[in-house]
């Protein structure tokens, strides 16, 4: 068939010649079996395939008296295949043909020739947009609401497990040590119950103070669990893990740890030479920290910064700053060759 426009109304299924709008095919409803889709693929176009019920004796004549076909299908080339498929759904459900005689003013169908072809055009297209965006709003909306309360929901399970870590401190009951770290390890898992955020404190210099002063709290006790330094990289999927959905960029972070020392926090945040940027404690000793490297790799005649890391069980970053650091004050020296970067006991 050539091109054309369909219309759908509570009785009809028309369709109208593109050119020729004077050749017209219209076909009850009543006579719909059942009507599927069929997908696009490469090259075609989505399309609905309507079954029908055969010719009743009383057709009205038209441009094709018989067909070996007891279907025909409607190709969608620009798009419109859902809603069409979904308004032909409700109206064969609704089935209003039996009840509104034909010959009653029908609501998809009303006005001139002329506002019918409108309809379906450039009035018709603009329609379906809009019926789209309102869509699309609305789902945003529900999809931000449930948010809200999950969010909700997370504070009040956080404020929760305070309060039980808490009355654990008070060790009541028959619960042992180890089950008190344990569960403990639980409780501060699940996060910040008031996380400083950028509407509770405002932008700039007060928001980043008062960051600075919630990182100092929360990072005491990991920094000292892993010898007393942290790349910043860690520190920052520690704290976005623990803030929910309130998630730090890494600007802010930055920002806030530059803020560590003039605040006379217990941390502050260092530079490597190579660049890379840690957050350490200030009572941590540089001089422990390069004597010890000393001595891991006296102890073995020589260590790469992975064999290094295995000992401390720090990360390899780390691992390598500490023994360049050793090098750099003359306690290390270096080998590198093809099978990697080897430190030894400087001996010169």
């Amino acid at each position: 068939m050539d091109l054309g426009i369909v219309l759908l109304t509570t009785h009809r299924l028309i369709w109208r010649d593109q050119k020729n709008h004077e050749c017209c095919i219209s076909i009850p409803l009543s006579q719909v079996i059942f009507f599927e889709e069929q997908a696009a693929g490469i090259g075609k176009s989505a399309k609905i395939v309507i079954h029908l019920h055969p010719n009743p004796s009383n057709k009205e004549p038209g441009p094709y008296q018989h067909s070996k076909f007891s279907h025909i299908k409607l190709s969608f080339k620009e798009h419109g295949q859902i809603e069409f498929y979904r308004r032909l759904t409700e109206e064969m459900t609704q089935k209003r043909w039996e009840n509104t005689p034909a010959s009653e003013p029908m609501p998809t169908a009303t006005g001139s020739k002329t506002g019918r072809t409108r309809a379906v055009g450039i009035v018709g297209i603009e329609r379906k947009l809009e019926e789209k965006r309102k869509e699309t709003d609305k789902s945003i909306s529900e999809a931000f609401e449930d948010l809200s309360k999950l969010m909700v929901k997370a504070k009040e399970m956080v404020e929760l497990s305070r309060s039980i870590a808490n009355k654990i401190k008070d060790k009541q009951g028959d619960i042992t040590e180890d089950e008190t770290i344990r569960f403990k390890s639980y409780l501060l898992s699940m996060g910040i119950a008031n996380p400083v955020t950028r509407e509770t404190h405002g932008s700039g210099t007060h928001y980043h103070m008062q960051l600075a002063k919630q990182l100092g709290d929360m990072l005491q006790a990991p920094l000292e669990e892993r010898g007393g330094m942290m790349a910043l990289t860690e520190v920052y999927c520690l704290v976005n893990r623990a803030r929910g959905m309130e998630l730090l960029s890494p600007e802010d972070l930055v920002n806030a740890c530059k803020m560590f020392e003039s605040l006379k926090l217990p941390l502050r945040l260092r530079v490597f030479d190579s660049g890379v940027m840690v957050v350490q404690l200030q009572s941590h000793s540089e001089e422990e920290m390069i004597a010890s490297a000393l001595d891991n790799v006296s102890d073995k005649g020589s260590l790469t910064a992975e064999e290094f890391a295995k000992l401390l069980g720090l990360s390899v970053l780390l691992s390598k700053e500490r023994l360049l650091l050793a090098e750099k004050m003359g306690h290390l020296c270096r080998d590198d060759s093809v099978e990697g970067l080897r430190f030894y006991p400087n001996l010169f």
